[in-house]
């Protein structure tokens, strides 16, 4: 069976890596994508810190994502000074645009019908996965916010909170 390739970029052919389906990014790849698209062009510690407030990471983790995008073709990356600075080889639209082909291609036999009919039915993810995630941050704000208990002794019987821990 042949695997359908797609083409070699310019910037992968400098890079010395190939195009890759956009759909086959890790999910930290996707994560520093999604950093780097509003920005256009930055550098690792510019990308870094983008992250920081929502899934921080060390220096050293993100410049390895970003050399293997770049090995792939995804972003194009530039010395500047001691640093590279790294821009999209595509658009966040082209990338989606892409993705999405590829799903109507994959999944729904090259119907966009079929995909449309799909999601006006509702079903996005799964009712096995989707009562297990959570968005992202809040197992940890909910865990931030989770009442801290003061004492170890049990609820005395016959109070609300007697009740509530009888429920449980």
């Amino acid at each position: 069976m042949a695997v359908r390739q797609n083409p070699v970029s310019e910037a992968a052919l400098r890079e010395g890596g190939t195009r890759r389906s956009i759909l086959e990014l890790a999910p930290l790849e996707l994560e520093c994508m999604n950093t780097l698209w509003p920005l256009g062009e930055a550098s690792v510690r510019e990308i870094q810190a983008g992250l920081a407030p929502t899934l921080p990471r060390a220096y050293t983790t993100i410049m390895t994502i970003m050399d293997r995008l770049a090995q792939k073709g995804i972003v194009v990356r530039q010395k500047a000074g001691r640093a590279y600075v790294y821009r999209p080889s595509l658009s966040a639209e082209q990338a989606r645009a892409h993705a999405v082909a590829q799903i109507v291609q994959g999944f729904f036999d090259g119907s966009a019908d079929a995909l449309a009919a799909h999601l006006s039915a509702g079903v996005l993810v799964p009712p096995d996965v989707q009562s297990t995630r959570t968005p992202r941050g809040a197992r940890r704000l909910a865990a931030a916010r989770a009442p801290v208990m003061e004492s170890k002794s049990p609820p005395a019987a016959g109070t609300q909170a007697g009740l509530d821990a009888t429920l449980l």
